[in-house]
């Protein structure tokens, strides 16, 4: 059976073509519009799946889509605020303001420079008469009720409208592909738990889904068992993990769907203890159930980021969504008597959370969908309708994307008259250069699926320099305080990082951090956030033997068996996809060399440095 799985169409479009459980192809559809986080039917995916594969639209047995009719999801939509009001009818938290006060009392002093912010203790002034908006609108009872059921009844309406036009765009771009005839709907988080689940390579497993808004949801547990999932529990929407991480990362100044991995970096330079009580208290837990009171009224995190320092708000968030959703797993792992843990669902690339789920007692594995927001949905429906059952091994790679050859490669140098050259070993002599102190960037063979740059579309440096943080990210026009993640030498992976046991294969897509050993520490203390953690990337010689041997020549070197690896492509952009993409970035980017396909490539401004 071969279906074609589209993720939502309102982030992130994203197709993926499954064939009998295994994935062919899967690509996101702003790798070729160039849009970041592409909003729209995703055309140019759907057309580079069926031509990557031989495939003609009449092969297809189905269409998955990961969302029900739009009047079902009004009617999901309309139930979850009906619950949402009673339960805050009937919740009373303690008074906000005496818990603030305490909280002010624990801000210290920081006088240490934190590139990115102004100053160490920096926050997000708004001036009189904004400020005093967000105290009454976020902190004083009955104004807040009032403003929440605003948020939340503007939220329906908008929910219900855009649920309404992308259905009416997807069933056009179908038509317009004669494909219409075969789509099949399915509640949102069944693709979540199916893609964790069916790709993990476990016999028997905890599933956990976690995300914004999915089909009246914000998430769910389920227990997988012989290829099967079969769902336990939810979490209803708006009482979302999601939700109150976009209420943060808004009100930090970022963009909630883009941004929310500067919140996890930026988290660690502050004191989660100075608002963690505030935010918990608004939070009634137990029982493997989760309610978050007035969680869609940003004006709190707006208040609590106007009068303390970012980073201790951040921190706080951080903090609070890490314990919560332990408590939620915790509860659910001893319940079912599970010692693996599946995840999926947009919080679930949270990275520092996964950790803190890895760590639980008793847990023996964990595998993240790599692909674990949005964009992943498509491909998760689409495994669950192809399903032959039983269970296989997890995904050996994925490198599901486009490939291009040596001639698309040649021409698109040429196009630039940019001078390259063949070199009888291209691995080491990218590891000579990144040694001498070049900043490299690497395309090769098949485009990356999902968010991470996993070596065939990545910059690459040597982690040497601590300060490489802020000279690489001032030149790559990126956030100063956000940590660079390594990629390591699948056998020299115990020597860089604790507690891996049982999460190996996770850490080869970049899903979960580690503490660092002192060796990394020592050695590449630039990929070592302040915390003391790394997002590594191990690599194993058989899944991508050419970029495990620039490791290993780089090894031989120096004697670290790890580099800096960041996403390969222009500040804003999407990660490069074609050979032109490529050539554009790199000299756009301000890096020194390009290593493409066969081809070796010197910027021509280099020898002018």
């Amino acid at each position: 059976m071969k279906v074609l799985g589209i993720s939502p169409l309102d982030k992130d479009a994203t197709a993926s073509l499954v064939q009998d459980g295994r994935v062919l192809f899967a690509a996101a559809e702003e790798r070729f519009s160039r849009k970041k986080q592409h909003s729209g039917f995703p055309e140019q995916a759907i057309l580079a799946a069926l031509a990557a594969t031989r495939t003609e639209p009449r092969e297809l047995d189905a269409i998955a889509y990961p969302f029900l009719e739009w009047h079902q999801e009004a009617e999901r939509i309309e139930r979850a605020f009906a619950a949402e009001r009673a339960f805050a009818a009937g919740f009373r938290p303690p008074a906000l303001e005496p818990l603030l006060a305490a909280a002010e009392r624990r801000v210290t002093e920081r006088r240490e420079p934190i590139h990115g912010l102004l100053e160490p203790n920096q926050r997000k002034r708004k001036g009189w008469l904004k400020e005093t908006f967000y105290t009454l609108a976020g902190v004083q009872p009955f104004a807040s009720a009032l403003v929440t059921r605003f948020y939340s009844q503007r939220w329906a309406r908008r929910a219900v409208l855009e649920h309404k036009h992308w259905q009416r765009e997807l069933e056009a771009g179908l038509a317009k592909l004669g494909l219409g005839a075969r789509l099949v709907r399915a509640e949102h988080h069944l693709s979540h738990a199916s893609n964790a689940y069916l790709a993990s390579g476990y016999e028997r497993a905890l599933v956990v889904t976690l995300d914004g808004y999915g089909s009246g949801l914000a998430g769910s547990v389920g227990l997988g068992e012989g290829g099967k999932v079969t769902r336990l529990a939810s979490l209803a929407f708006p009482h979302s993990l999601g939700s109150l991480y976009e209420m943060v990362t808004s009100s930090l100044g970022f963009q909630p769907d883009r941004h929310a991995g500067k919140i996890v970096g930026l988290a660690a330079w502050g004191d989660p203890e100075v608002l963690r009580e505030v935010l918990l208290s608004r939070a009634k837990r137990g029982d493997g159930s989760l309610e978050l009171f007035q969680n869609l009224n940003v004006h709190l995190s707006r208040h609590l980021a106007a009068r303390f320092p970012m980073v201790d708000v951040a921190a706080a968030y951080q903090r609070v969504l890490e314990v919560l959703a332990a408590e939620f797993v915790a509860h659910w792992l001893a319940r079912t008597q599970t010692t693996h843990v599946v995840l999926s669902g947009g919080v679930c690339a949270n990275v520092k959370m996964n950790q803190r789920l890895h760590e639980l007692d008793g847990v023996a594995g964990t595998f993240v969908y790599p692909n674990m927001g949005d964009g992943g949905c498509g491909t998760g429906l689409a495994l669950h309708l192809t399903w032959p059952g039983g269970v296989r091994e997890s995904f050996h790679d994925v490198y599901f994307g486009p490939e291009y050859s040596p001639a698309e490669i040649r021409a698109a140098l040429e196009e630039e008259q940019l001078a390259f050259h063949e070199p009888p070993d291209l691995a080491r002599t990218v590891a000579e250069r990144i040694h001498a102190g070049l900043v490299v960037a690497r395309f090769a063979g098949r485009m990356e699926y999902g968010p991470r740059a996993l070596g065939n579309r990545s910059i690459l440096y040597h982690g040497r320099e601590p300060k490489v943080n802020q000279w690489l990210n001032q030149r790559l026009a990126r956030t100063e305080f956000m940590p660079f993640a390594p990629v390591t030498k699948w056998e020299a992976r115990a020597s860089c990082y604790e507690h891996l046991a049982g999460a190996e294969h996770a850490a080869e897509f970049m899903t979960l951090t580690f503490d660092c050993t002192p060796r990394m520490k020592a050695q590449c203390p630039a990929a070592v956030h302040v915390d003391g953690t790394a997002r590594p990337q191990l690599v194993r010689r058989e899944v991508n033997a050419e970029y495990w041997r620039i490791l290993d020549e780089y090894e031989r070197l120096s004697g670290i068996p790890s580099l800096i690896n960041t996403s390969f492509n222009m500040h804003e952009e999407p990660i490069v996809c074609s050979p032109r993409d490529a050539v554009r970035a790199f000299l756009d980017g301000r890096i020194d060399a390009l290593a493409i396909g066969p081809y070796w490539v010197e910027n021509p401004l280099l020898a002018k440095r």
